[in-house]
């Protein structure tokens, strides 16, 4: 009877520390869910939507008519559309390294644009050897560990090594390709430059079923529907509205007023803006969307001649410093944080966007105090009344700009400098040099104080790109006289 006693009296007590245990789990369980709610609360999901080659005029938010970008114009009518939206270079491989780092990519040689076959025989790197260098600390570098999970869709064009790929630069996730153009398309056969197969995280090469740019977004959904309980960045790089040419049938049915590279470029506008409204409809169905900024923007401007796109009322075009060449779309939304229908009107650039998204996070760690991007959002906020940048500057070779309060010079290769003011003639149509020459005097020292703490470039395209990029200027620079009747 004793012994039946105490083995009830044993039972009893391993029967509490059971529930005990279970209960500890449970409360250990509860404040995990709690933590990943705070968690949540504190720090705002981030995707950005980056366009390639498009247009500055090509969007219903400036005012075209011939483009359809419904989701897109919605996107500027939710937040802030930023009237003097810079890139920090006009090409596509530099001004990626730039966003990506924070940094004018220059100060670590990221200079020249990096494409394979068209570099120099003396060039000190080709091929996939044309990267940002592994000890720079990407935008994903610093999500990552402010706790965010990073994912990266699209168009890398920031190195092709396997030392560069984006799983070993700050990227959790990735499906894209490690070049800088490639077919809308699944390849048949082998591509000519391998950098530009489609690839699923590290090595395991996947080519899209679907039209490529839906495809990216169907890729950014999953992104966001796995990791909709914690916090995460999305770097939706889309390739689209560069060349090759391609849109589907159904796409090109939409433009039948349109004909030839210009109704091209339209039905790759149409699926890009249905891309970004699949995207921003997913955070609407997981009721994230209060909790997330999203920002869309460009990286650079749209060379009219390859793919017929248009940067009215700017001038010039990708590859040039005119305004058309490295201003750019910019949007930005976040529900609560920041005026729906709002304007900022001050110049800003994507070198700012690293250290926007890092005080966004609230991570206890500072912002990077080596970049050349500051954070928008006392500036956004009105707390900061004053300018975001006193200067920016851009270069490639001897050609370089520099945009000092409402004033721009332009430093050029073949002809004296030119001198605008872009607050009364944003089309850069009155050169003021000859009127101002101290003022040219001064920025110009300017520009050479600058250059003098920058690298030398790594790599170094073909001498005849220069004259090309030239003549393109010269041929494409009053963008009125393209695509006239599309504005009557």
């Amino acid at each position: 009877m004793v012994l039946m006693n105490k083995i009830k009296t044993l039972s009893y007590i391993n029967l509490l520390l059971i529930l005990s245990v279970a209960c500890s789990h449970r409360a250990v369980s509860q404040l995990d869910d709690q933590k990943i709610k705070l968690d949540k609360e504190q720090k705002p999901n981030i995707v950005l939507l980056f366009a390639d080659d498009a247009g500055y005029a090509d969007f219903g938010f400036h005012g075209s008519s011939t483009m359809n970008t419904p989701n897109l114009d919605q996107l500027a009518a939710s937040g802030v559309r930023f009237t003097q939206g810079y890139v920090s270079d006009p090409t596509c491989g530099p001004s990626r390294a730039g966003i990506i780092t924070g940094k004018y990519q220059q100060r670590f040689g990221f200079e020249e644009n990096n494409v394979p076959g068209y570099m120099s025989d003396v060039s000190a790197a080709d091929g996939a050897e044309m990267g940002i260098p592994t000890e720079e600390k990407t935008i994903g570098d610093h999500l990552q560990a402010a706790g965010y999970k990073t994912g990266f869709y699209g168009k890398w064009h920031v190195g092709g090594a396997d030392r560069f790929h984006p799983n070993q630069r700050g990227f959790d996730d990735f499906y894209g390709f490690r070049g800088g153009a490639r077919s809308y398309f699944e390849y048949q056969k082998e591509p000519r430059e391998p950098l530009n197969k489609m690839e699923r995280n590290f090595k395991v090469f996947e080519e899209p079923k679907a039209y490529l740019t839906d495809q990216l977004a169907t890729e950014t959904v999953r992104f966001i529907e796995e990791n909709k309980e914690r916090p995460f960045f999305a770097f939706v790089s889309f390739n689209a509205v560069h060349t090759p040419m391609d849109a589907t049938p159904e796409d090109l049915t939409q433009f039948p007023k349109l004909e030839g590279k210009r109704k091209i470029v339209a039905a790759m506008t149409l699926a890009l803006d249905r891309a970004c409204g699949k995207i921003i409809a997913k955070l609407d169905e997981l009721g994230l969307s209060e909790n997330t900024i999203v920002v869309f923007t460009n990286d650079n401007g749209g060379p009219t001649d390859k793919n017929a796109s248009s940067n009215y009322p700017l001038s010039g075009t990708k590859s040039n410093h005119l305004e058309g060449g490295i201003r750019v779309p910019f949007l930005m939304k976040w529900p609560g944080k920041i005026q729906a229908k709002s304007t900022y009107n001050y110049p800003i650039s994507t070198l700012d966007l690293l250290p926007t998204f890092v005080a966004a996070t609230g991570s206890q760690a500072p912002i990077p105090q080596d970049i050349d991007g500051v954070n928008l959002w006392p500036y956004i906020d009105g707390v900061n009344k004053d300018k975001p940048h006193k200067q920016l500057f851009w270069k490639k070779q001897a050609r370089a700009a520099l945009r000092e309060g409402d004033w721009k010079l332009i430093r050029y290769p073949d002809r004296p400098a030119e001198l605008y003011n872009i607050a009364k003639d944003e089309r850069e149509m009155n050169d003021q040099a000859a009127a101002y020459p101290d003022r040219v005097k001064d920025m110009y020292k300017s520009i050479f104080e600058w250059e003098s703490t920058l690298e030398r470039p790594r790599w170094l395209l073909k001498r005849k790109f220069e004259n090309v990029d030239i003549d393109r200027m010269d041929k494409y620079r009053d963008q009125s006289k393209f695509f006239q009747l599309e504005r009557i």
